[in-house]
């Protein structure tokens, strides 16, 4: 395996979307162990440019040494203006792989996974405030419920909430094994790993501001990209989905597409893909976090 970090998924299918032009200048905003970014630039030329984004402090290990490669060590909800501060104002594409990494998830002490023991705090940024263990200790049960049925899909989730509510009453959470054997009678026999699973991921979105910053991001794209220039974005489950999709159809999240005063569509993009791009029967029996993953491309009018 090249990469031990992970091995980027449907590697191809993402530099097809981009169409690169050898001396534009292109974005991996979700740089990681850096599989996307070392595809970029086997094709660029001595004038292109390659910028990646990430918060992870290990993914600076894993910066090529490449005078054409510039690293961002931030948040892409920031894109635009760590741009213009590098001295970019448009570029020619921006791509987004928005999985967390089976690098983060093998890490026991980050808390991401359900397989180990750790601190609840799955923090992408290691600098931000907010760990998992405080919002399960401090937030409002209606505000846990939500939560839980919104960003984890969580059948039970009024539930569960009232039952988080009512066991950190008797000792604060702290750490992974203690919050499953909390809400042990809660979890369906013989469906553990799976609500589990969502149960973290809801817990991830909201100690991450995920869907918050997803959404600024996309935003920014319609303003950083120059005309024909492709946005492409991979996304592992339908909470991030439907924003993509929505954005790259209509220029916003919600609603129908908006008009001007002669009936023309105002919207930054045209759809490439009509339907999501998923990963071939082969590519998910060698990496079996392609199995969820949807990738959209869209161009800019």
């Amino acid at each position: 395996m090249e990469n031990s970090y992970h091995v980027p998924v449907m590697l191809q299918p993402c530099i097809d979307g981009l169409n690169i032009k050898p001396d534009g200048v292109y974005v991996d905003v979700t740089f990681g162990g850096g599989g996307h970014s070392k595809e970029i630039l086997k094709h660029l030329g001595s004038k292109g440019r390659l910028i990646a984004f990430d918060q992870d402090l290990d993914a600076q290990k894993n910066i090529p040494a490449d005078e054409r490669f510039i690293f961002i060590d931030q948040n892409f909800g920031f894109l635009k203006n760590n741009l213009r501060l590098k001295g970019f104002r448009q570029v020619d594409g921006i791509l987004a792989d928005l999985g967390v990494s089976s690098h983060q998830f093998d890490q026991a002490e980050r808390g991401f996974s359900i397989r180990y023991n750790a601190d609840l705090d799955m923090r992408m940024d290691q600098h931000g405030k907010l760990t998992a263990a405080e919002v399960l200790n401090t937030y409002p049960e209606a505000e846990l419920h939500k939560i839980f049925g919104i960003y984890g899909e969580v059948k039970n989730a009024k539930s569960l909430a009232r039952a988080v509510v009512t066991a950190r009453l008797d000792k604060p959470f702290t750490d992974i094994d203690s919050f499953k054997s909390a809400i042990s009678s809660f979890i369906p026999k013989g469906k553990e790993n799976k609500y589990l699973a969502q149960v973290f991921q809801a817990l991830r979105i909201e100690v991450n501001a995920e869907m918050r910053v997803l959404e600024d991001f996309l935003l920014q794209t319609a303003d950083v990209l120059k005309p024909e220039g492709r946005l492409v974005v991979m996304s592992y489950h339908s909470l991030e989905d439907r924003p993509v999709k929505n954005f790259m159809a209509k220029g916003k999240f919600q609603g129908e597409v908006d008009k001007d005063f002669f009936g023309n569509q105002q919207k930054p993009f045209n759809v490439i893909t009509r339907k999501a791009i998923v990963a071939t029967d082969e590519e998910i029996a060698q990496n079996n976090r392609a199995r969820s993953a949807k990738l959209r491309i869209a161009e800019k009018i």
